[in-house]
């Protein structure tokens, strides 16, 4: 799946999900979507010789819903088709590099080769310094992704795109979603991208001062030497040597230099032509070899991984609302729900509803895996000792509590935390009120008690990170079941 492909999918799943009571999107139309994207979906397969996929399936899709929203609110018809990010910022620090690159060392005196110039030598110790500080974040374990800060990188994957004005409420409010989401989810290829200009800018800032050396040296006749406060002519000389040990190394036709010669370009002292050319082949070359030839290989590889990022982007489709969708198709294997009771035993009656709260959150094909319940006070290390909380195959896993019991964040939130910190696709709650709705009845005020305790387990889920789903097994439709980015479930009211 490309980059093009998962925006559409990312913003279509994010206008589906805020349109909760089907607004903007009837069910017709997503019955119709899903139907003419099956068939579209098979065509295409059929005509390259392949079997459908889900990747075929989400892309005709995605463009069927856009399309037939974009005919209805042209507002939001055109930000469909815009572009995201900065394009011209990827082209345009290049250039500027090359340009400042260029006129960098206009500062010194325009007709004179400095042996010491402090822009060239800038240039080269600011590169190597580069260098070790990119193999040292190489060898740091736990390291975060880069230098580039978020707001940076929202502002790279997103541009100044903004929600278009006068869209209906669930369509802004999901352009809005999308936004955030995307902006999430691009970072990796956003970084690799700014790596890949980073590098190439450098590149071209030393090639900028190359290529203004040499275009001077066309019409201008240097003068070269060198002038230092603290240093000597024997120090000058053994700086100058290791600066220019590579490129005499690979370069064989790069004249060498004495100790004398140093001492004789001392304040300046003007020499013959051929002695300012070579001066300016020892910087250009050195240059070349220490800063434009790394940058650029670093820059090809940063491009390639963001070729290989935007050809094969890391859309996790193992998410409930596409995995209900391949579900509708036949595609994939059967959602599982991992779910994980705690202090909570279930009936039939409820392990019923449980899985008809998968089938509506996952598809018709989602199976449940039902956990033993954990015991109320039991360290959650002892209680889960039995369970692989990264199971290969588990699509969401829940952690189920009963609104009967009050949360206490010395077991319940312990509990959550030490789930929350183990299963990497992260972790649902879902609170049952049916214990709670069977034991207080009808009695005056039920209502109130009931809303006060959901607003409680809503806190706590908050001070844990997390959000409370409330359901119903015993009425498992009860509550719609929307389509979002993992399982989510109306909240009680």
């Amino acid at each position: 799946m490309n980059e093009q492909v998962a925006r559409n999918a990312v913003l279509v799943r994010a206008i589906e999900t805020a349109d909760v009571n089907h607004e903007v999107l009837s069910d017709d139309d997503r019955r119709y979507a899903s139907r003419s994207a099956k068939e579209l979906a098979a065509w295409q397969a059929a005509d390259d010789k392949a079997a459908m996929t889900q990747h075929h399936f989400l892309e005709q899709r995605s463009e069927q819903i856009l399309k037939r929203l974009g005919e209805r609110a042209p507002a939001f018809g055109a930000f469909a088709k815009r572009r995201l990010g900065l394009p011209g910022f990827w082209l345009a620090l290049p250039f500027l590099a090359f340009v400042s690159g260029a006129v960098i060392d206009r500062i010194a005196d325009p007709h004179r080769v400095d042996l010491l110039s402090a822009p060239f030598l800038l240039i080269i110790g600011w590169n190597l310094l580069v260098y070790l500080l990119m193999l040292v974040w190489a060898c740091i374990p736990g390291k975060r992704h880069g230098w580039a800060s978020p707001n940076l990188l929202r502002r790279l994957s997103l541009g100044k795109v903004a929600v278009p004005r006068k869209l209906p409420a669930p369509l802004a409010a999901g352009v809005g979603s999308f936004m955030a989401e995307w902006a999430a989810l691009s970072e990796p290829l956003t970084r690799a991208r700014l790596s890949r200009t980073i590098h190439l800018s450098a590149a071209c800032f030393a090639l900028g001062a190359i290529a203004s050396l040499y275009a001077r040296g066309l019409l201008t006749q240097y003068a070269v030497g060198w002038e230092s406060t603290f240093l000597d002519g024997r120090q000058v000389h053994t700086l100058l040597s290791w600066l220019f040990l590579p490129a005499m190394n690979v370069f064989p036709f790069l004249q060498g230099f004495s100790l004398a010669e140093i001492e004789l370009l001392r304040f300046g002292r003007p020499v013959t032509a051929a002695s300012g050319e070579r001066w300016v082949h020892l910087y250009g070359a050195t240059l070349l070899l220490l800063v434009v030839l790394p940058r650029l290989l670093l820059a090809a590889f940063a491009g390639w991984r963001a070729h290989r990022l935007a050809r094969n982007f890391p859309l996790d489709l193992d998410q409930p609302y596409y995995r209900k969708l391949a579900d509708s198709i036949g595609a994939g294997s059967p959602a599982l729900l991992r779910v994980l009771p705690y202090s909570y035993t279930l009936d039939e009656a409820r392990d019923r509803g449980l899985w008809a709260i998968a089938a509506a959150a996952l598809g018709a094909q989602a199976r449940v895996q039902l956990r033993p319940p954990s015991d109320y006070g039991i360290d959650a290390k002892d209680a889960l000792r039995d369970t692989q909380l990264d199971e290969a195959g588990v699509t969401v896993t829940a952690v189920l509590f009963s609104l009967s019991a009050t949360p206490e964040k010395e077991n319940h939130g312990a509990f959550l935390d030490y789930l929350t910190k183990r299963v990497r696709r992260g972790v649902a709650v879902l609170v049952d009120e049916s214990p709670l709705l069977e034991r207080i009845g009808s009695q005056p005020g039920s209502a109130e008690r009931v809303a006060e305790r959901s607003a409680l387990w809503r806190q706590f889920c908050s001070f844990h990170g997390t959000s409370a789903t409330f359901v119903n097994l015993l009425e498992p439709n009860k509550y719609p079941i929307e389509l979002g980015a993992g399982l989510r479930l109306p909240e009680l009211r």
